[in-house]
Parts: structure tokens; C-alpha cells; sequence
């Protein structure tokens, strides 16, 4: 049995113990509390709250709030209006629930009959504030959370200055791993370049609660960085620390902090959120021939925007800014050659710009097969793959045995390391797992594949290789605000034609 399922029942049987000694002080059976959603219909009757509280009670990760208001009431029915005897309540019902219980010198007073409490305004503020907090941390946590795109990864599918909501319990809301942080801030404190958010006092491990859906191909998803786990505070993750140590070695970038700046870690659910587009699912077999995505030897289906670099050759006059402009054509420029342009754009839109006057040849860039970039995961010469030829590389899933040897030991070296935390050692041409000689390896999680539509400028898996399942945070589903960085608000900011729009 999952410890999480163990410390629910215990946690559960002890606020239903309480309850029932609770219920039979206000004159109610205690038996009552052991029927399902009849006893919150006493427990409202308990409070004298409205029948229509009933209803915020079905809606889910809603209905977590409503309980935790509902516990601040009762906790009134005894007298308890301190803030300090209510923030004890709600944050640990199930022992002081059974306090109030079973004491003997907790009295019950029936709502109407208690004396009205006159709370200041200062009082009354604070009480709308920590109940707001409460309240908007726990929809954000479980429910929906809002975001920004920083950069044009996902080009033009998502743009950059695009607002939009994730969906938490679309795969699950995952419980917080660091759960004592600021409120509604990620892993670095306001105003602030290093001071962090988060205490690692307290470090839970990971649970996904049952989601509506699963990932499917195609999606949008939101997920934590997997470079992530240790960054170089100057860079963040602009620059990959792995990336910075295979440029200039370990040393260098662990010593040099006028150029690389403090070195550190960060657990899970505080690495940088990325967005990009799952591109294969735990299982599959995904290979890229000539910028061409296959599954499982099967050609993917490619986003409708999908965009890549060209260069574009004029007959060295310029491009017309207002005609870049309307074919929303937002990233590159000149090069060191006269008439000679860098852009990055759909296939569609490189159709229209050749048909310029004075445009003579545009040209996809394509990195050939057998190119290898050492940027490229998994990093190594054995594996000569670059951005437009990839793999053929299979996608783990969990329970999946895979036998190890000195070859492909760096395709599963982070997935043995950094996200399934075991002591990994290779010497002598022989593999070490925890100290044991070892030739195989049983994955303990699923492995996703993430892509950005914007092929050529967008920093996924091609770079830092799989996705763990416990990284997964929530699923891209509407974008309800959409402004266009540079701009202002009477030079076309608001891009009205982006808003209130469903993400595909």
C-alpha cells in the first residue's frame, strides 16, 4: 500500500472519529457522519449555513476549500475565533477535531443562540485575505493555473506574450513536493535574484492523484524543466548548466562566479515550467529523418504552425519591415551578407515571402544526417544525431527492462542518476547500480518526448532527452489574453485575433 494512502486513511479516520463525538455535542447522531454527502448536509445544519454551500461541495478541488471553511465554522460553534485556533484547525482537523470532540470542557453553542462576535476592520481584512490566499493556493495547486509564454519555442502556435490557463487536473493535480514556499510565487522570492521561495525542510515524494485524461500525442504540456535540477543562478535556464560544463568544464563553471555565478539545486516542482508538444508517448519509437517526425515507423502528424528556419536571398535590397509585419513573420534578420536574411516561419509563409519581387531564393535549413551536434542528446559520438536527424531512440515506460552496456549507457544515464536517484558508476568497461555490477536496469517511471513547433529555436528532449512522468505539471487548454511584447497599447498590444482561444 502507497505510504500517501496509509497517511490518508490514518489522517481520515482520526477527523471522522472527531466528528462523530462533534455531531453528538450538537445533538445529532454520531453515526451520521459515516454516510456519504448526507453528512454534509448535517454538518451544514450543525453551522446553520445554506443549503445552496451544498453544491460548492460536489465541484472537485472546489469542494477542498468549502470543507476547510466549513471546519472554520464549527471551530466557531466552540468558541474558537482566534486566528491561531482557526489556522490550527484547518491545518491539522484531524487532531484537532478530535480535541474538541472528545474534551470534555469544549462546549457546543448552536450558532443562533452564540453572542455576535464584532470583529474590527482590520480583523475582518486579514480574515478576507487568508481566506482568499487559502482559497486561490489551493486552485492553483489542484485546479488551473495561469501562465505566460517567456519565449517562441512554440511559435506560431503559441506566441510569445500569450496568457493562458493550464489545466491541473486534466492529468492529475501532482501533490506539491515542496510544500512550504511563498504563496503564488515559483522558486525565487519577489524583488529577488537567488533568495528562494521554498524551505526543503519538509520534502514529500512524488503522487498524482487520478486525472480526467491522459497525455496524448499532440498535446500541449506544461511540465518542469529536466535540465533543471541544477542551474547556475547568472544563466538560469537561458543556458543549461550541462550545456555550460561541456563548454567549459566542471571546474571552471563551479569555481568561475563572476562568469557563470552561484551554482545550485532545485527539487522538482521548482524547476523553470516549460511548455512544449508531446511528441511521443511511453513506448514508442520516435526517429526524425530529414526534419520529419516518425512514430514507431509511422510519419506524426505535424502541427498546423509549424516553423523552421529559412534563409532568404534578395537582390540586395531589404525586406520591407511593414511586409514582414503582416505575415507576422517575428524572429531573425540580416546577416553578414548583403541581400542575405535569417528567418524563422511556417512553410506557408516562406511560400508567400519568395513570391516578393525582390526576393530570389528561400531556403529551408536542414542539418544533414550523420551531422553530429554534440548539443544533441544524448551527447555523444556513438550517437551522431543533430536537430533534423534524430534516433531512431525508444521512449521508456514504466516497468520496462533495459539491458545496459558501455554503448548506451548515455541514453539512460539521467533517467538512472537524476530521476530515479540511484548511485550510477561506470569503470573498467563494467556498470555499477547502488555498487552492484549490474547489465540491465528496470525503469520505475514513464518517459515522455517533448518538442517545440518552432523547430529550429526551441531548447526539448532533442537537447536534454526525456521527460519523467513526475515532472508532468498540467495540460496547456485556453489562452485568454494574448499581447504582443514591444507594443503599445495603441499600437496594436493586444493582439484581439489571439484571445479567448482554445490551444491545439
Amino acid at each position: 500500500m502507497h505510504i500517501y494512502t496509509i497517511i490518508f486513511l490514518i489522517f481520515f479516520m482520526l477527523s471522522i472519529i472527531g466528528l462523530w463525538k462533534i455531531f453528538e455535542k450538537a445533538n445529532e447522531p454520531g453515526w451520521k457522519v459515516l454516510i456519504p454527502l448526507y453528512n454534509f448536509y448535517i454538518w451544514l445544519r450543525i453551522i446553520k449555513k445554506p443549503l445552496w454551500w451544498y453544491v460548492f461541495l460536489l465541484i472537485p478541488f472546489i469542494n477542498v476549500f468549502m470543507i476547510l471553511l466549513m471546519i472554520v465554522e464549527l471551530l466557531k460553534c466552540f468558541g474558537k475565533h482566534g486566528l491561531g485556533a482557526q489556522a490550527l484547525g484547518v491545518i491539522f482537523p484531524f487532531f484537532y477535531l478530535p480535541y474538541l470532540g472528545f474534551n470534555k470542557d469544549e462546549k457546543y453553542t448552536d450558532p443562533d443562540k452564540a453572542p455576535k462576535i464584532k470583529k474590527s476592520w482590520a480583523r475582518e481584512w486579514v480574515d478576507a485575505i487568508i481566506f482568499a490566499v487559502v482559497a486561490a493556493t489551493i486552485i492553483r495547486i489542484f485546479f488551473i493555473e495561469a501562465y505566460t509564454i517567456p519565449t517562441s519555442s512554440m511559435e506560431k502556435s503559441l506566441l510569445v506574450g500569450d496568457y493562458l490557463f493550464v489545466s491541473k487536473v486534466s492529468y492529475g493535480p501532482r501533490v506539491p513536493m515542496t510544500p512550504l514556499s511563498f504563496p503564488f510565487v515559483h522558486h525565487t522570492m519577489p524583488m529577488t535574484s537567488e533568495t528562494k521561495s521554498y524551505l526543503e525542510w519538509i520534502e514529500l515524494p512524488y503522487y498524482r492523484f487520478s486525472g480526467f485524461t491522459k497525455i496524448k500525442h499532440n498535446d500541449a504540456v506544461v511540465f518542469n524543466y529536466p535540465d533543471g535540477d541544477t542551474v547556475s543562478l547568472k544563466f538560469q535556464s537561458n543556458i543549461s548548466y550541462y550545456t555550460l560544463i561541456r563548454e567549459y568544464g566542471r571546474d571552471r563553471v563551479l569555481k568561475d562566479q563572476r562568469n557563470f555565478g552561484r551554482i545550485t539545486d532545485r527539487p522538482v516542482d521548482k524547476r523553470e515550467n516549460y511548455i512544449k508538444r508531446c511528441i511521443a508517448l511511453p513506448g514508442d519509437t520516435l526517429e526524425i529523418v530529414d526534419q520529419q517526425v516518425y512514430i514507431n515507423g509511422n510519419k506524426a502528424k505535424n502541427p498546423e504552425l509549424l516553423q523552421y528556419k529559412y534563409n532568404v536571398q534578395t537582390n540586395g535590397s531589404r525586406i520591407n519591415p511593414r511586409i514582414l509585419d503582416r505575415l507576422n513573420i517575428t524572429e531573425g534578420g540580416t546577416t553578414s551578407k548583403p541581400g542575405e536574411f535569417v528567418f524563422f516561419m511556417t512553410e506557408d509563409i516562406a511560400h508567400e515571402l519568395d513570391q516578393l519581387p525582390n526576393v530570389r531564393k528561400v531556403t529551408r535549413y536542414l542539418e544533414p544526417e550523420g551531422k553530429w551536434n554534440k548539443d544533441i542528446f544524448p551527447n555523444h559520438p556513438d550517437y551522431p544525431w543533430n536537430l533534423d536527424n534524430f534516433g531512431p531512440l525508444y521512449i521508456p515506460k514504466a516497468g520496462d527492462v533495459v539491458k545496459l552496456n558501455t554503448s548506451n549507457i548515455s541514453k539512460y544515464r539521467r533517467i538512472i542518476e537524476a530521476y530515479e536517484l540511484n548511485d550510477l558508476d561506470v569503470r573498467g568497461g563494467k556498470i555499477y547500480i547502488n555498487g552492484e555490477e549490474t547489465n540491465e536496469y528496470t525503469i520505475q517511471m514513464n518517459y515522455y518526448w517533448m518538442m517545440g513547433d518552432n523547430r529550429h529555436n526551441s531548447a526539448d528532449s532533442r537537447y536534454w532527452g526525456f521527460v519523467p512522468e513526475d515532472h508532468i505539471v498540467g495540460k496547456a487548454v485556453f489562452v485568454w489574453l494574448s499581447l504582443e511584447p514591444g507594443k503599445s497599447l495603441f499600437d496594436g498590444k493586444i493582439r484581439w485575433n489571439k484571445m479567448l482561444r482554445l490551444v491545439k
